[in-house]
């Protein structure tokens, strides 16, 4: 497989694993079997009420995701460039990532394609919450992984941050990590879909996310931090991702 060049003129600071074990640290809230259980239940009750209660759904991964979690890390670990990810803890924010020269590569680029991505849907690097209840530090580290690429998901797949798109992306995440919330999010989410787009969903979007997350190579393991400058139609081919073409 041809890698990337890491070129550091993309990035604002160089990865260190040390940043993120000190601030899992500071963040982390010890539960027990019986308290985990509660924010299960609450936080499960709260996200089915209110679908944009990103909190709740972030607490609800972390107290439910650990055995999705150990086979996340076992599939990243199986890559040379998993297990880079594992090993340097690279993060994905604001001070990481040099937006504003990522707006300057072609448009066909990685970076470009992620960088119009988060100006377009007004989004920032900076929304997604630190974990709080995983004790293990690389069990927390591949969660906040998570957390921190899927925008670039959603950009690598050519989904909007609509309902329609946030299910259809959560379909491809929970085949491919097992995330009890992804796959709970791509049920109750679909339910919520208004008559149009639940025809759309079940004629294009739901076949389609099945055999991306079925056929698509690892997602969680592409270091996308290493390859802004990639043409997206060879990651395309390289991780044997097909774009969704509605007829």
């Amino acid at each position: 497989m041809r890698l990337i060049t890491f070129v550091r003129k993309y990035s604002a600071v160089a990865p260190n694993s040390n940043n993120f074990l000190e601030e899992m640290q500071k963040n982390f809230i010890p539960t027990n079997s019986f308290q985990k259980t509660l924010l299960s239940c609450g936080s499960a009750a709260i996200a089915l009420l209110n679908p944009y209660r990103g909190d709740m759904i972030a607490c609800l991964g972390e107290v439910t995701g650990e055995s999705a979690l150990k086979y996340m890390r076992q599939k990243m670990a199986e890559t040379e460039e998993g297990a880079d990810i594992l090993s340097e803890k690279p993060r994905i924010n604001s001070r990481t990532v040099a937006f504003d020269k990522l707006m300057e590569m072609p448009e066909n680029t990685l970076g470009r394609i992620y960088a119009d991505f988060m100006t377009e849907n007004k989004i920032t690097a900076d929304s997604r919450l630190p974990v709080q209840f995983i004790a293990d530090p690389e069990l927390a580290y591949v969660m906040q992984r998570y957390r921190e690429v899927h925008d670039l998901v959603h950009a690598t797949l050519f989904m909007k941050t609509t309902m329609l798109g946030e299910v259809t992306v959560k379909w491809v995440e929970g085949i491919q990590t097992n995330l009890p919330m992804c796959v709970s999010g791509g049920i109750w989410g679909a339910s919520r879909l208004k008559p149009k787009h639940r025809q759309l969903y079940l004629k294009y979007y739901l076949p389609w996310a099945i055999r991306t997350g079925n056929n698509a190579k690892f997602l969680q393991g592409i270091y996308f931090e290493k390859r802004w400058e990639q043409d997206i139609d060879d990651l395309h081919k390289e991780f044997n991702i097909v774009r969704l073409i509605r007829k």
